[in-house]
């Protein structure tokens, strides 16, 4: 096996780097609360310092070396970094500051600027240390704020102290707030020397190595620092109107048949929906606020069937006119108290159906606490999801085969459903055999006719396997047909999240993401460069076939549809809103004619989850979820991403208002 140079200069570079100091400072990186990596620096003789970070996310993740040289006023002036990226790509970043120029070069760019005031590279790709490095710039900066290159600005604020304990020991941390990064504060802990102590949420958290006991007060003290933030967010953002609401002359999309009802009005009193009827039948109630829909579609509230939510996520899901979630995979207490917030309008989001999460314990394990061995552990667990209002039971990749029988067993009886990833050692066909009601993903519809030959589907292979042998699969053979016919008899649904596999399949470093173009101008500048990342390594002369993959993907989910078989419309990814448009995109190009797109969208999801006598179409008598259109998407679904109105039970949200809360261009 020939290395590419850029790798052996990586391998070189952080073998000499480890060589010539000692570890100074160590830190553990946690995923669901559990040691899942390692993050440390030390300083070299040359007075340099050097941060080497590292984790295994399911076979994922990043290990990255990185060396930076200080400058005047705790600016970088050299950086240098090597390694590979999270899904393996190699990396080989530089950036150097002299005489008033800043050259930088990465994976994705290549520039350089005039710098007439102290400005902070932001890498590409970096230890996670880069952030306590840019907090002391900052803190060392006038008025806390720098010019961030290539291009943005952040400021920092100082948010309060902590006191945490390891045993009988005291330490005092700093929380701090850096703004100007991503679409809502970055909160950082440093310790009262200005030393990086702690960094991140529930989910992903890196902390002073000893110290992980302190991550629950860590992660309260940001919950009441973002808190006090959010509530603001959902008194200004929010409106509940002082009497009925009416929509005059709109286009009404008619979740159940597909079609639209012209020079519709509708009538909202409270929470609900009380008219549905032509202009001239439907009688306008005294003291009613009105609303001109002409020229603009009317359609229930969209349903994103795929998600993992966090706090903020909320806000961008109302933007988009997504007004009901189903979440895959969460931490147990943070999902309830979020949904709970959600639900009484402390905090701006959709209203939350929970799948509770199953994985079992080992090198490639899910982000999660509840990590089963037996029957008996899988059962408790799924009773409490079912006591806690739960409607459906999760499996991920590392459940053993074994157990499954006994997790569908128990989730019937309990009235909830099964779907998830498909256990390694077993084949789509034989997890809808022993009783998945759902499968999640588009790649396990390929790799159900490869078996064992791919390898361990634990690890990324399950993505890297379908991207090389996609476009070969004969869509049109016995094997295909027979599963497909399968599904129907099983009245399996299907969660494909194409959207995922356009990303890792088809983008590319340096070039915004597919889908991406007209929502990368509206970014702030940093967060912007994310759509520049690209996805999987793509072997040499294997470009074509990789994107050839993913258009069988968009062959292979057409022909399901045609087959009756119900598709939800999911994301399992980040922008959220700006995912979900993309994602039901694809189902168009796919050739799902755009209006069934919609019904797919609405009721369907409202159908699978038992919602549909509530929710999923505008119809007297159900709860008020409706979105206000500028265009016609039953024509040109594209069009769904210019949502002008949302309602989430019958509280009114201005989406450009959404948006510009975030510092995103409406």
């Amino acid at each position: 096996m020939r290395l590419r140079p850029s790798v052996v200069l990586c391998l070189l570079f952080c073998l000499q780097a480890h060589a010539q100091a000692p570890d100074t400072v160590r830190y553990t990186l946690l995923i669901a609360s559990l040691p899942s990596g390692i993050e440390k620096h030390w300083v070299a003789p040359d007075g340099s310092t050097y941060y080497y970070f590292e984790f295994n996310d399911r076979g994922r993740g990043p290990a990255i070396t990185e060396r930076i040289v200080l400058g005047a006023g705790a600016v970088p002036a050299l950086i240098e970094t090597t390694g590979h990226d999270y899904y393996k790509n190699a990396v080989a970043e530089h950036f150097a500051l002299s005489n008033g120029r800043a050259s930088w070069q990465n994976s994705a760019e290549r520039g350089d600027k005039v710098v007439a005031v102290p400005s902070f590279y932001v890498s590409m790709d970096a230890a996670l240390e880069e952030l306590a490095v840019l907090a002391r710039a900052l803190l060392a900066a006038p008025g806390g704020t720098l010019s961030l290159l290539p291009d943005g600005e952040a400021r920092i604020a100082r948010v309060g102290d902590l006191v945490v304990h390891r045993g009988n020991e005291p330490r005092t941390v700093v929380q701090y707030a850096i703004t100007g990064l991503d679409l809502t504060p970055t909160r950082i802990w440093l310790d009262s020397n200005g030393e990086f102590f702690a960094l991140g949420g529930s989910f992903f958290m890196a902390i002073r190595e000893g110290w992980d006991a302190a991550q629950p007060e860590l992660l309260q003290a940001q919950q009441a620092a973002d808190s006090v933030r959010q509530v603001a967010l959902a008194r200004a953002l929010a409106r509940r109107p002082a009497g009925p609401l009416v929509f005059r002359h709109a286009d009404l999309f008619d979740a159940e048949t597909g079609g639209i009802r012209a020079r519709t009005t509708v009538v909202v009193t409270g929470n609900r929906i009380t008219a549905v009827g032509p202009d001239a039948r439907v009688a306008v109630p005294s003291g009613a606020e009105l609303v001109d829909a002409t020229g603009k579609t009317l359609l229930p509230g969209l349903w994103d069937m795929h998600v993992h939510t966090s706090d903020d996520d909320g806000l961008l899901h109302l933007a988009a006119g997504v007004t009901s979630v189903r979440d895959m995979a969460n931490d147990f207490d943070e999902l309830q108290r979020r949904r709970h917030r959600w639900d009484d309008g402390s905090l701006l989001g959709p209203r939350v159906l929970m799948a509770g999460f199953l994985d079992g314990p080992g090198p490639f394990r899910g982000p999660t606490k509840v990590l089963v061995s037996t029957d008996s552990e899988a059962r408790a667990w799924i009773d409490r999801y079912a006591a806690t209002g739960y409607i459906q039971t999760k499996v991920y990749s590392s459940i053993n085969p074994a157990l499954v029988p006994g997790i569908v067993e128990e989730s019937h009886r309990l009235g909830l459903r099964v779907s998830g990833h498909i256990p390694n050692g077993m084949t789509a066909e034989q997890a809808v055999r022993a009783g998945f009601d759902e499968i999640q993903h588009a790649n396990f519809w390929f790799l159900n006719f490869w078996g064992d030959s791919v390898g361990d589907t634990r690890t990324p292979v399950r993505f890297t396997a379908v991207a090389e042998r996609g476009a070969l699969l004969d869509l049109g053979s016995q094997r295909v047909r027979a599963f497909i016919q399968l599904l129907q008899e099983r009245h399996t649904t299907l969660d494909p999240t194409v959207g995922v596999f356009e990303q890792l399949f088809v983008a590319r470093k340096g070039v915004v993401q597919p889908g991406y173009d007209s929502v990368a101008v509206r970014l702030p500048a940093q967060v912007r460069r994310s759509l520049l990342a690209g996805g999987l390594p793509v072997p040499d002369g294997m470009d074509q076939r990789y994107r050839d993959s993913f258009q069988a993907m968009l062959k292979f989910l057409k022909l399901l549809y045609d087959a009756g078989i119900p598709i939800e419309a999911g994301t399992d990814a980040w922008p959220l809103g700006f995912a979900y448009d993309r994602e039901i995109e694809l189902y168009a190009q796919a050739g799902i004619p755009p209006a069934a797109v919609l019904q797919i969208a609405t009721i369907n999801a409202a159908r699978i989850t038992h919602r549909d006598s509530v929710l999923g179409s505008v119809t007297p008598g159900k709860l008020a979820d409706l979105i206000i259109v500028d265009g016609h998407p039953a024509e040109r679904i594209s069009d769904i991403r210019r949502v002008r109105l949302v309602v989430k039970d019958g509280v009114v949200y201005d989406p450009a208002a959404l948006y510009r809360a975030v510092g995103v261009r409406p």
